[in-house]
């Protein structure tokens, strides 16, 4: 996929070249639906949106599917195809300072990995019904985990 974007920086951005080869694969195992055509469309967060999506899940990855139904809610990561992955500060438009891309939500960054805590509300074969999605549509899927709101983190200091 051809990544669409404007590699202008903004005023306080800074940018870099990435190097000519990536370090891992992956297989995109579907695709999302979303009522979001362009970027200024998309909500700031997932949390942010109401909006019913529809993920279909490739026919070769439909089995993994199995037993879905018995949780409420999934983590969806997403790949945002269409971000720029060269801007390592960026201003966002809702800061006044600068900040770099690991301290932002930004779709913008060296890996564009799309995550959003999403309630399922359907499911019909392959394809599921949720809400809470920020991705454009026709955004490739990359994984879907059951959420687990304590999942990563360590008691204690």
């Amino acid at each position: 996929m051809t990544a669409i974007f404007d590699s202008t920086l903004r005023d306080g951005e800074i940018g870099i070249e990435l190097p000519e080869s990536f370090d891992a694969g992956l297989y995109f195992i579907g695709t999302i639906r979303t009522p979001f055509l362009r970027r200024e469309d998309c909500p700031r967060s997932g949390a942010d949106s109401d909006a019913l999506c529809t993920i279909e899940v490739f026919e070769r990855f439909a089995d993994a599917l199995l037993g879905i139904e018995a949780h409420a809610e999934f983590d969806v990561l997403y790949w945002l195809h269409r971000s720029l992955r060269t801007v390592m500060v960026q201003r966002p438009h809702h800061r006044p300072d600068p900040r770099g891309a690991f301290a932002l939500r930004s779709p913008v960054r060296p890996n564009p990995i799309g995550l959003s805590a999403c309630p399922l509300v359907k499911v019909e074969g392959r394809f599921l019904t949720v809400r809470g999605l920020d991705c454009l549509d026709g955004t490739p899927l990359i994984d879907l985990k059951p959420h687990q709101a304590d999942a990563g983190r360590r008691a204690g200091p």
